[in-house]
């Protein structure tokens, strides 16, 4: 069963391949929780930056490209800075939970994985761990909060073969 549903709208990301990236990704996110892949459901929508500006506006009052965004279905954070949040219930498998949407622009990852110098590849596999680690309510506002959120990243991106981006 899949995952991660993938709507492409801009054509660059079904040539790159975002589709079996995206469920590589996501089941290893959920691997590394120790949550089960079934009975949960995710959707990302690969798109360009013109797109995410606009919901980037939408949603956030800034209205201008950036890398990834994330809808959780449900309010997930930790109640102390630092704590892990509480991890949702699955689903049945004919009835998974959704856990949100995750939006990614193609020139903004691509222009930033050239700037790091990083395969483009292992930069979008960080955002989309990053992006499903906010549906779990993991985020990094706070500093403690940061720690937490960039230490599962890195270890779930060791098991994917990917190296730390910090």
């Amino acid at each position: 069963m899949e995952l991660v549903e993938t709507v492409i709208e801009d054509a660059r990301w079904e040539a790159f391949g975002l589709e079996a990236l995206a469920e590589c990704t996501g089941r290893a996110v959920l691997a590394g929780l120790g949550l089960p892949v079934e009975g949960f459901a995710i959707s990302l929508m690969g798109c360009d930056d013109a797109r995410i500006a606009v919901l980037n506006g939408d949603f956030r009052g800034k209205p201008q490209p950036t890398n990834v965004l994330s809808w959780p279905s449900e309010e997930l954070g930790a109640d102390f800075a630092g704590e892990a949040p509480e991890l949702p219930e699955p689903g049945a498998a004919d009835d998974p939970e959704s856990l949100g949407d995750i939006a990614i622009a193609w020139e903004t990852c691509a222009r930033e994985a050239e700037e790091q110098g990083k395969p483009m590849a292992d930069h979008v596999t960080h955002l989309i761990v990053h992006g499903v680690l906010h549906l779990l309510g993991y985020d990094h506002i706070e500093d403690a909060d940061a720690a937490l959120m960039e230490t599962l990243e890195v270890r779930i991106l060791a098991s994917l073969g990917v190296s730390d981006p910090y």
